[in-house]
């Protein structure tokens, strides 16, 4: 730092403490139980990155700053008093574009700058000017559709197209190719609108064939891409923590992309080009056997609930759609008292975004030490359930994923409810899930359903165990 003034030296030292601050913060985000306290040392280290940046000599006025700050802090203000828990995976996929979007927004002013001022270009900076619109514009127009497909905009299937892939490779090469040629001579302004358009529209085009059941690995995939595009931006700003909180982005949103996969015993280019919501729409398609299912009402399910001994409770989606957590979390605590064990079995995958189950289970105030992470462990405790209650989950407590090589869901691993002694499953109606596929849990001589709105069918059943 000797050849720094002393603001630099400032600056440079704030920079340190934030890059630390992000770091132990992102590593108490890795337990339920501390990722409180993870996301408040997080931003408080971005508070202090903010700080230091603004001490910049760069920085000319605060004006715009000033207003940007005031107009984002309303606007994040509102979407968290706002944005109910169902809709937090759209929230995310948003802010991952918001994300990219600003990367971009960085690459084209730090492109038009360069190119208005005829100033020399290093190569390094070139190319991290061209990547970073790449991917940031990538991630933007990406985590847009992805928002469309979670609101329910446009479809969540997959969607195909003739020459899908070849096209897509076609603009990745004309990516490319641009790349190459700004790092060049970056000095080509109609060589940058292109890669811009290309890189809207590969974003587009690379989420559309994507489908809903897929979205956990899509949401965590488009948050590695907008850490990576911060990164690159970094690089082109030479500022050294928004290179670091980038890469820390970046890596772990790649980790968690992994564990997702791994959760659904499928590879990354699968999920990305495999189009597996078609694939299961179209064996779904092929028509099931209509078997009967055995409906039970409230009262019913409450007999079984309260006397046994051992319940896990399997949430899904349906359970955040009814906005059920907190009456589920009611329902566990009246079984407690007449000393029945609950425990909660939650898969990575349930849900439309990683965690989705463990966050709106935590804003119910369950108990930490009830959510099993674990699938080994669950099902272990599966084998010696008295009752699993499925509410709103479907794929992810699918038979098939073990017994039938033809199902599109073989080989992922699930939670085994069928192995408790009854199963009550908590279903708005007799449709499939986000993979389109039967499911013969649903059918089995140990199950029980009970349909209806999850939240109502929870409320009726507190009343009813009430009762018993």
């Amino acid at each position: 730092m000797s050849g720094l003034s002393g603001t630099g030296v400032a600056i440079a030292i704030a920079y340190l403490v934030a890059s630390v601050l992000f770091i132990f913060g992102l590593k108490l985000l890795s337990s339920a139980a501390t990722a409180r306290r993870g996301n408040l040392i997080a931003g408080i280290g971005m508070l202090v990155a903010v700080a230091a940046t603004l001490l910049e000599q760069e920085i000319v006025t605060l004006r715009w700053i000033a207003l940007g700050v005031v107009i984002g802090a309303v606007a994040g203000l509102w979407l968290a008093a706002a944005v109910k828990m169902t809709a937090m995976p759209q929230m995310v996929a948003l802010l991952n574009g918001f994300g990219g979007g600003a990367s971009a927004l960085v690459a084209a002013a730090e492109f038009y700058r360069i190119e208005a001022s005829s100033a020399a270009v290093t190569t390094d900076v070139a190319l991290s000017t061209a990547l970073t619109m790449l991917i940031g514009a990538v991630t933007f127009t990406g985590s847009l559709v992805a928002f469309a497909k979670l609101q329910e905009m446009v479809t969540g299937r997959a969607v195909t197209y003739p020459l899908q892939k070849p096209i897509n490779a076609l603009l990745f090469l004309g990516a490319l190719a641009a790349i190459v040629i700004l790092t060049v001579a970056i000095a080509h302004p109609g060589v940058f609108l292109a890669l811009t358009i290309i890189s809207l529209l590969l974003g587009v085009l690379l989420v559309i064939p994507i489908g809903g059941a897929d979205m956990p690995v899509v949401i965590s995939l488009l948050n590695s891409y907008s850490g990576i595009a911060g990164a690159a931006a970094g690089f082109v700003l030479h500022n050294n923590v928004l290179i670091i909180a980038g890469a820390l982005v970046g890596a772990s949103g790649i980790i968690l992309t992994q564990i997702m996969c791994r959760a659904m015993n499928r590879s990354l280019t699968n999920v990305l080009f495999g189009a597996f919501g078609a694939q299961a729409a179209t064996a779904a398609a092929g028509g099931t056997e209509a078997r009967p299912m055995r409906a039970i009402t409230a009262d019913d399910a409450a007999v079984m609930l309260a006397y046994a001994q051992s319940v896990i409770v399997i949430p899904g989606y349906g359970l955040a759609v009814a906005q059920g957590q907190h009456t589920v979390r009611e329902l566990a605590s009246l079984l407690e008292k007449r000393g029945v064990d609950v425990k909660y079995a939650i898969h990575p995958v349930a849900g439309r975004m990683p965690g989705h189950m463990n966050v709106i289970l935590s804003e119910a105030q369950v108990d930490y030490d009830a959510l099993i992470n674990s699938l080994d462990e669950a099902n272990s405790l599966l084998d010696r359930a008295d009752v699993a209650l499925v509410v709103g989950a479907n794929d992810t407590v699918n038979p098939a994923a073990e017994n039938d090589r033809s199902s599109p869901l073989y080989g992922m691993p699930v939670v085994e409810a069928w192995k408790a002694k009854q199963v009550i499953v908590m279903k708005r109606g007799r449709g499939t899930g986000f993979a389109g596929v039967d499911n013969a849990l649903f059918y089995g001589d140990n199950t029980s359903m009970l349909f209806g709105d999850a939240k109502k069918s929870l409320t009726e059943l507190v009343s009813a165990v009430k009762g018993v």
